[in-house]
C-alpha cells in the first residue's frame, strides 16, 4: 500500500481547540519518525468556522494538514446528489452525514476508502497516565486501571508510538500479528455491562479479562484501539456519583478523580464489546459500515455488532493514551444521562434483533417500540440518583448546595418531572426517529461507498490544505506500510 492511503484523522465540533490537538499528535507523530497527512473533520457550523478557522491556521506542524469543514462537505453532499439523481434521498443523504457523533465520523469513511486511518478525537492527548511501580497482570487479565486523586503521587506520563502499534496489525490476518498478542473470544470488563458498556456502579478500580476462545489464523484484524487513562469510559451518572461522594467538591465541571492504567497487554479478540471509536484505527480497503447518525452517544456501536462476522476480528494494541473530558459545548450532566440512558435502551432493543450481518451493513428487526417497562426502568434509576443529590444538598456547604440543588432541578426537567407516561411517549418519539434514520442509512450506504470509491481514485474529494507554518523539516520518511 503507498503511503498516501494512509491517513490520521481528528473529527471535531470544537474548532477553537482542536488546534491545541493536531500539533500534539503532529509531534508525536514526527518524534516517532512518521510522515502522514493529518485530516481535520470538522463539525462545526458557518458561523463558527469563520470565526474559529485563523486560530487552525496558525498551528505549526510538520505533516500536512487538512481541512474538512462545512463548505467542503456542502460540496461532499452535492456531488453524492448528483451521481443519485433523485431527489426523494436527498434528505437521507444529509441526515447520513448531518452534524452528529456518528455523522461526522462517516465523513472521514469515505474520504479514506481504499486505505487505512488512524481516528483520534478532540479531547484526547498522545500519551497515558501510568502507574510508576505497575503490577504483574494476573493470567487471564489485559488491563487494570484505577481511579487516583488528580495531582496524587504514585503516576506519571507515559507516551508509545501510536501509529506503528495499529500499522503492527491493520488490515493482517492474525497469524502476522505479533507474537505477544494474547487471543481470545472478548474482553470482560468488571466494571460494565458486557454488551451494553453501561457501568454496573462507580467502581475506583477495574480489570479487563480475556474470555478464551480459538482465533482463526486468517481472520483479518479490520479495527483496533489503544488502550485509554484519564476519564476513560466513565459514565455521566459515575461522574455526578464522583461529585456526590467528594464533599469538597463544589462543581460538576471539575474533575478531582484520574483514571491510571496500572499495566496493560494487547490482544486480539473475534468480538469487541470494547469498541472505543475516539481512540481507533481501520482497514478501510475495500470500505466499512456506516457509524450511526445519531446525536446519542452510541453511532460505535455497529461495529460492536458488526464484528462479531466470521473472517475478521479486533485488537487492542501495545499503547495507551489519555482523555481529558471537555466541557467546552457538551451538555449539561443531566443531559448527558439521559443521552446515555436512551443508548443503552436502543443498543439492547437493537442486539437482540439482529438479523444480517454483511461486508457493509447489518440488519435488525426493531421498529422503534418502547414498553412501559422500558421507561419505568429507566425512572426508578434516576428518581434514586435524584433523591441523593436532593438529600446530599441539605447538609452540603452553601456552594456544593448550589450546585447539588441546580443539578437536581435540570434532573426533574430533563427526565420530564419523572411522570411515567410523559416520559415514555418522548423516548418512543426519539426511538422511531432515530431507528427510522438509522435503518434507512443502511440501506443506502453501499451504493454511497461504491460512489464515492471510484471518484476517490480519479478526483478525489472535497478538502483544503490548511495554510498553517511548517515546522522545521520532516524527518526522511519511515512510516511503515500496512
Amino acid at each position: 500500500m503507498q503511503s498516501q492511503d494512509l491517513y490520521f484523522v481528528i473529527p471535531t465540533y470544537r474548532l477553537r481547540d482542536v488546534g491545541e490537538t493536531v500539533e500534539q499528535y503532529d509531534e508525536h507523530l514526527w518524534r516517532n519518525g512518521h510522515s502522514v497527512p493529518i485530516v481535520v473533520f470538522d463539525d462545526s457550523s458557518p458561523a463558527n468556522h469563520e470565526k474559529y478557522y485563523p486560530a487552525l491556521e496558525k498551528t505549526t506542524t510538520h505533516n500536512d494538514l487538512f481541512y474538512v469543514g462545512p463548505r467542503e462537505k456542502e460540496q461532499f453532499l452535492a456531488f453524492l446528489n448528483g451521481r443519485l439523481k433523485d431527489r426523494k434521498l436527498q434528505s437521507l443523504v444529509k441526515d447520513l452525514f448531518r452534524p452528529s457523533y456518528g455523522g461526522n465520523r462517516n465523513y472521514p469513511l469515505m474520504y479514506t476508502l481504499g486505505g487505512v486511518f488512524v481516528s483520534n478525537d478532540d479531547d484526547m492527548r498522545p500519551y497515558a497516565f501510568m502507574e510508576t511501580s505497575p503490577e504483574s497482570l494476573g493470567d487471564d487479565e489485559v488491563c487494570h486501571g484505577r481511579l487516583r486523586k488528580t495531582g496524587q503521587n504514585g503516576y506519571t506520563k507515559k507516551s508509545f508510538d501510536i501509529l506503528t502499534t495499529f500499522l503492527d496489525v491493520l488490515g493482517k490476518p492474525v497469524s502476522q500479528v505479533p507474537e505477544n498478542y494474547a487471543r481470545g473470544e472478548l474482553l470482560v470488563d468488571t466494571a460494565t455491562d458486557l454488551e451494553t458498556n453501561a457501568t454496573k456502579g462507580l467502581a475506583r478500580e477495574n480489570s479487563l479479562v480475556l474470555r478464551h476462545g480459538s482465533v482463526a489464523d486468517d481472520a483479518l484484524v479490520k479495527m483496533a484501539q489503544t488502550f485509554r487513562s484519564g476519564t476513560n469510559d466513565v459514565d455521566a451518572i459515575d461522574f455526578v456519583n464522583m461529585f456526590l461522594d467528594d464533599e469538597s467538591q463544589t462543581s460538576l465541571d471539575a474533575l478531582n478523580d484520574v483514571y491510571v492504567l496500572v499495566n496493560f497487554r494487547p490482544v486480539v479478540t473475534n468480538v469487541n464489546w470494547r469498541m472505543d471509536c475516539g481512540v481507533a484505527g481501520y482497514d478501510n480497503t475495500a470500505g466499512l459500515p456506516p457509524f450511526f447518525p445519531t446525536r446519542l452517544r452510541f453511532e460505535d456501536y455497529i461495529y460492536r455488532l458488526w464484528i462479531q462476522q466470521d473472517g475478521i476480528v479486533a485488537a487492542h494494541v501495545d499503547a495507551a493514551q489519555n482523555h481529558s473530558k471537555s466541557t467546552y459545548m457538551r451538555n449539561p450532566p443531566a443531559s448527558e444521562i439521559l443521552n446515555e440512558e436512551l443508548a443503552n435502551l436502543l443498543k439492547k432493543k437493537i442486539k437482540s434483533t439482529i438479523t444480517r450481518l454483511d461486508d457493509l451493513t447489518i440488519a435488525f428487526d426493531y421498529e422503534g417500540e418502547v414498553l412501559a417497562q422500558d421507561a419505568e426502568e429507566i425512572l426508578s434509576k434516576i428518581r434514586a440518583l435524584h433523591a441523593k443529590a436532593t438529600d446530599a444538598a441539605r447538609t452540603a456547604p452553601e456552594e456544593r448546595a448550589v450546585a447539588l440543588r441546580l443539578f437536581a432541578e435540570n434532573l426533574d426537567k430533563t427526565f420530564y418531572g419523572f411522570e411515567p407516561d410523559f416520559f415514555q411517549q418522548n423516548v418512543q418519539q426519539v426511538a422511531d426517529d432515530v431507528i427510522g434514520l438509522v435503518k434507512a442509512s443502511l440501506e443506502i450506504w453501499p451504493t454511497l461507498v461504491e460512489i464515492c470509491y471510484f471518484q476517490k481514485s480519479r478526483r478525489g474529494l472535497p478538502q483544503i490544505r490548511v495554510q498553517n507554518q511548517r515546522a522545521a523539516e520532516p524527518l526522511k520518511r519511515r512510516t511503515r506500510t500496512p
